[in-house]
């Protein structure tokens, strides 16, 4: 049972989501909560997994933030490759803002072969 709880995403914080959603006088059944941990978490490792599988043909060790967007849209979510892709962008212009702002504006955004580079916030190791 241990291994499979350590598979899941934590319940406190699946609560914590369901409530937001709810008006504040509604109740959330224990039950409830489980059952949304186990989709939320397969969910989770069915995007992840469809990511891994292209890493993996590409010969690449690490799943990124492009490649979650990729997995959701030829999963058929393409609402939601969408709205991760703007907030994908939206957090990597944040993160050359903050480097900048720490480097005093010396930082580049790019290596030296032009591609931007992987911020730990959007990198997952496989």
């Amino acid at each position: 049972m241990d291994d499979q709880q350590d598979k899941l995403l934590p319940i406190a914080n699946v609560g914590r989501i369901m409530k937001k959603i709810l008006p504040p006088t509604a109740k959330i059944s224990k039950e409830a909560k489980e059952r949304m941990q186990e989709c939320a978490s397969e969910f989770i490792s069915f995007v992840t997994g469809e990511a891994s599988d292209k890493c993996h043909k590409e010969n690449r060790k690490t799943v990124n933030g492009d490649d979650i967007c990729w997995a959701l849209s030829s999963l058929g979510f393409d609402v939601y490759a969408e709205a991760m892709t703007r907030y994908l962008h939206k957090f990597r212009e944040y993160e050359r803002q903050r480097a900048n702002q720490t480097m005093g504006g010396a930082a580049s955004s790019n290596d030296e072969d032009g591609s931007d580079k992987q911020t730990a916030g959007e990198t997952a190791y496989i």
